[in-house]
């Protein structure tokens, strides 16, 4: 047996956020729920019905606990599927701790993390795609965040690989019987259409597969990196934009040794903002570990902000940084600083910011322009996006396995080598929506859930 309850162990947790606050919320879950909380509330919960509450008292035996309001979720109508009784009490510490003693003492025991989650899972409220999803939701921290775990706890995502799924099945299935009459030479699945069918699910995965690098920045935030040789205003621009003293600055050249990470929100996205080494060579070898790791981070991000001091760095010069440093498929921003030391700007190519960071600057205007530059990449998609690395690695896995059937089909290779190859795309599949999945699958990922989900 695993580390998690049988579905039908009760378990309680403490479900509002660790600390001391106005209310807090535990959690009991389990065929035995109701009894084990009636067993310690002044009235009685055994004939209440689903979706009723009670105000009453919490008592340890003619102790007074708490003042308390229950709420009784009865199976199958509940968030794990079966009977859940939920504790508002007063935030204190103590009386959480206390409560939670008095329903292991009458038959409970305290969950594992994420093991609320787990039995709505087991218990077929939700797939394992749309379990994740509400993890997702709880560590949402923007505006798009939380609606691209809206979606995926909806289940659009596993709609689509369900339908896409179904299809393989049903191929599969006719190469399966072929195998069975194998002696007699007889052929039920279409060569022809079986091609065209994988072309297009390989076509289709690749699709899911790119949305991943937006998913992913939705989900953890946009890497956006500040780039550009040293004293440009790299520190400065940083300070700026997050209206903060947050990096040092200094008129000294390579004060930066180290990237510094910040998040900001902008229109409901989050930008992780990572100000950098400045870009030169140097004999110092602290500074050249910066340089370094600042390479590393440009080759690495969604957007570079690319910063020069233009009184004294020619076009010439940073036409070369932006070739030698940066992808051509990441998106830049080039900002031409410090113009106020400048008799003549018209040097300074149009498609260049014109700013002078050390006086009062709109950083209104700088955050539009790094919003315009992701909603340029990703504004007009419109499919199913993926946010978790264990889905992607899925796709990635089962696209293999296609290719490899659509490299046999043109090889004319047996049936028996073309259905082991199927079935490898349909387990990978499986395991994104759990409909195969082992004990270890499901201990990893839930083990990443809070005690109380």
């Amino acid at each position: 047996m695993n580390k998690f309850s049988l579905p039908n162990e009760t378990v309680c947790a403490i479900s509002s956020p660790p600390g001391i606050g106005g209310i807090a919320v535990i959690r009991t879950s389990g065929k035995d729920a109701v009894l084990i909380v009636d067993s310690i509330f002044s009235k009685s919960l055994k004939k209440s019905k689903g979706y009723s509450v009670l105000y009453g008292t919490i008592f340890e035996g003619n102790k007074e606990i708490d003042h308390v309001i229950v709420t009784i979720f009865k199976n199958p109508h509940s968030f794990t599927g079966e009977d859940v009784v939920e504790i508002s009490c007063h935030g204190s510490t103590f009386i959480q701790q206390k409560i939670l003693e008095l329903l292991c003492i009458n038959g409970a025991r305290i969950a594992n993390p994420g093991e609320f989650s787990k039995k709505a899972f087991l218990n077929g409220k939700f797939d394992l795609s749309q379990t994740e999803a509400i993890a997702d939701l709880i560590n949402s921290r923007s505006n798009a965040a939380h609606e691209l775990a809206i979606k995926q706890m909806r289940g659009g995502f596993s709609n689509e690989l369900k339908n896409l799924r179904g299809k393989l099945i049903d191929f599969a299935s006719l190469i399966e019987l072929e195998l069975d009459f194998s002696e007699e030479d007889v052929e039920f699945a279409d060569r022809k259409k079986l091609y065209e069918f994988v072309d297009e699910l390989i076509n289709h995965l690749n699709i899911l597969k790119n949305s991943f690098k937006l998913g992913n920045a939705i989900k953890n935030g946009v890497s956006t990196v500040i780039a550009g040789r040293p004293n440009a205003g790299k520190s400065t621009l940083l300070n700026n934009l997050l209206n903060e003293d947050r990096s040092i600055i200094s008129s000294k050249a390579g004060t930066t040794r180290d990237t510094i990470e910040e998040i900001l929100n902008i229109n409901g996205i989050d930008f992780r903002l990572v100000d950098t080494a400045g870009i030169r060579k140097s004999k110092d070898e602290i500074e050249q570990i910066g340089v370094k790791k600042t390479l590393e981070k440009i080759s690495n991000s969604s957007i570079v902000i690319y910063i020069y001091d233009c009184s004294i760095i020619s076009k010439k010069e940073v036409n070369e940084d932006l070739e030698k440093y940066l992808k051509k498929e990441i998106p830049c921003l080039v900002i031409a600083n410090k113009i106020d030391l400048l008799n003549n700007t018209k040097n300074i190519p149009n498609q260049h910011f014109k700013a002078s960071l050390s006086l009062d600057v709109n950083m209104e205007d700088f955050k539009n322009k790094i919003y315009e530059l992701f909603t340029i990449q990703n504004l007009d998609y419109q499919g199913v996006i993926i946010s978790n690395l264990r889905h992607y690695e899925a796709l990635e896995n089962a696209n293999k396995e296609l290719v490899k059937v659509k490299t046999g089909l043109d090889n004319n290779t047996s049936g028996d080598f073309l259905a082991m190859d199927i079935r490898q795309a349909l387990q990978y599949i499986g395991t994104i929506t759990g409909e195969i999945s082992s004990d270890e699958l499901l201990g990893n990922i839930f083990a990443n859930f809070c005690i109380g989900k």
